[in-house]
């Protein structure tokens, strides 16, 4: 199984930013450990600031991974082009958010990813992406 894992805007800054929301780890830190408790299950990774740049990754996932666990960041909410690659490609896609974006500014509420992705995952810290990979390993995926 292989599984991509995609970070959008400022997720770089994982650990350094809003420690208060989202932790101190690093998403470094956190992808070791995570590659470490799934053995067999290979792991991309890939992170940008740039929107098309996200739509580019999602578009070569198909035919190289299983599925796509997604935090969006920012774009989750105002992204229609990225909304249109999740609709668009066959891969399965789980969303993820560190936070809850329902506990946080009303303008977070909106997913536009939500109608178009397997499902969503937030307001567990980091470890929201272990839980959208154990969905995409439960069969989420399966059509």
């Amino acid at each position: 199984m292989k599984i991509l894992i995609l970070n959008g805007p400022n997720l770089n800054l994982q650990g350094r930013r809003d420690p208060e929301v989202y932790g101190t780890e690093t998403f470094e830190e956190f992808l070791e450990r995570l590659r470490a408790g799934f053995q067999g299950v290979e792991f991309g990774y890939f992170q940008s600031n740039v929107e098309g740049e996200l739509i580019d990754a999602l578009q070569r996932a198909e035919g190289h991974y299983d599925g796509v666990v997604l935090n969006a960041g920012g774009y989750t909410h105002t992204s229609v082009a990225l909304r249109d690659a999740v609709a668009a490609v066959s891969v399965p896609v789980v969303e993820v958010h560190i936070s809850s974006i329902l506990a946080r500014e009303e303008f977070r509420h909106v997913s536009l990813l939500a109608p178009v992705v397997k499902g969503s995952i937030m307001g567990f810290g980091l470890d929201s992406y272990r839980l959208g990979a154990e969905a995409l390993l439960g069969g989420c995926g399966k059509r």
